[in-house]
């Protein structure tokens, strides 16, 4: 067995809380595109910062809307990798354990995890764009009857725009998830990142401050990230196959 291997399960049968951040690399591994690599084909002409942003969903909101049924499409097409499941095993070790994404998909639900923390929002619920009831104000789209033609389809509360339900650029985070993602990580024994490149932020500070707490850093990625620097255990390779790796080390 690897020697990083070894080393990262040491570190984690000693621990009681665990926190874990994963990034686009774990869904990748399951066939969902980046977000810029989702910009292929009719999409390939425009800019990201012209379909994700309030400002873009006001000047053409059918434009923006048709362009989440795209991405939502793609996301049907995958199913979770055994990175997701070992995960979901994972949860079940330890007194406490967090599983904090930076993905939009459901992947890590579908394959058994719970109560997870979505920092920037699930492409699988929509929402109405003024949150006319409350924040946030979700919204059942198999409740409604949708005319392709005429998107996005109106809030059965206000009758103005729905939206999905995901964080956009020029958007904050949802301060509710960001508070138990950050008291995850700063009350954490050992962080797992996985798959992030610790490029967008402020998810990219959450495993420095469970770092400075005292924290064990076990990153898996099989490239460098700006979070490679700060990790204690590096596991270099696709979480797919070093994660149930991980989960045998467990049982040694």
């Amino acid at each position: 067995m690897d020697e990083a291997i070894i080393q990262a399960a040491a570190h984690l049968k000693t621990a009681q809380k665990v926190a874990v951040l994963t990034g686009a690399g774990v869904s990748k591994e399951s066939g969902v595109p980046t977000f810029r690599d989702a910009m292929e084909g009719l999409w390939a002409k425009f800019d990201p910062q012209e379909l994700a942003t309030p400002m873009a969903f006001k000047k053409n909101p059918k434009l923006v809307w048709d362009w989440y049924q795209y991405r939502r499409d793609l996301v049907k097409r995958a199913a979770p990798n055994p990175g997701h499941f070992a995960l979901a095993h994972l949860a079940k070790r330890f007194p406490v354990f967090t599983l904090i994404t930076q993905n939009v998909d459901d992947l890590h639900e579908q394959a058994g995890s719970t109560d997870v923390v979505h920092l920037h929002g699930n492409l699988a619920q929509t929402k109405c764009f003024f949150d006319c009831q409350g924040y946030p104000t979700l919204v059942d789209l198999t409740t409604i009857q949708i005319d392709p033609d005429n998107t996005p389809p109106p809030c059965p509360h206000c009758g103005r725009w729905l939206r999905p339900n995901v964080v956009w650029f020029h958007e904050i985070l949802p301060q509710h998830e960001l508070n138990l993602a950050a008291t995850a990580c700063e009350t954490a024994d050992v962080i797992l990142v996985i798959g992030t490149s610790g490029l967008v932020e402020p998810a990219a500070s959450l495993p420095k401050l469970g770092k400075l707490k005292g924290a064990k850093l076990i990153e898996v990625n099989p490239d460098y990230s700006m979070l490679t620097r700060h990790a204690d255990v590096k596991l270099e390779g696709a979480s797919g196959v070093l994660l149930p790796q991980l989960v045998e080390a467990l049982d040694v």
